[in-house]
């Protein structure tokens, strides 16, 4: 996949998150189109083209997923992407300030690619064991990051 095709969708209620992720993205040279939805309800509408709503399309090769949000939160924004045949297959990317291991387990079982604890920073890339290690990998296999 070129990185012409590739975009990520950034699902964050809170400004000052959001503007992170973009200027983390940014500095590791990550030019994809990032699509902004504020909550999970949002970002359905985005997914689905619902009424109102332009559709996303192709569909993101990525998805950043808050858990903490209003009107739908990242686990039910899951669980419904889920149980959508048109888009149970996203990759979907778990951020959230909790490291409960109840987040976790209820993230694992919806078949999340990555769980990243916020703040957002990927200036910890080659040290073992972390998430961002992952999402990284995860940007290389799909090219959307320069060699």
């Amino acid at each position: 996949m070129s990185e012409s095709q590739a975009s990520i969708l950034l699902v964050e209620d809170d400004y000052l998150d959001a503007m992170s992720v973009e200027r983390e993205l940014r500095k590791i040279k990550v030019m994809a189109p990032l699509h902004k939805a504020k909550n999970g309800r949002e970002a359905l509408a985005m997914l689905r083209g619902e009424p109102g709503t332009p559709k996303l399309s192709p569909l993101p090769t990525v998805v950043l997923l808050d858990i903490n949000m209003p009107r739908m939160n990242g686990i039910e924004f899951l669980q419904e992407i889920r149980r959508d045949p048109s888009l149970s297959n996203l990759n979907v990317f778990i951020m959230t300030t909790s490291n409960e291991d109840s987040d976790r387990h209820a993230a694992q079982d919806l078949r999340v690619s990555g769980y990243i604890v916020k703040p957002l920073s990927f200036d910890s890339f080659g040290e073992g064991g972390s998430g961002i290690d992952s999402f990284s990998l995860f940007l290389d296999l799909l090219k959307m990051k320069p060699q």
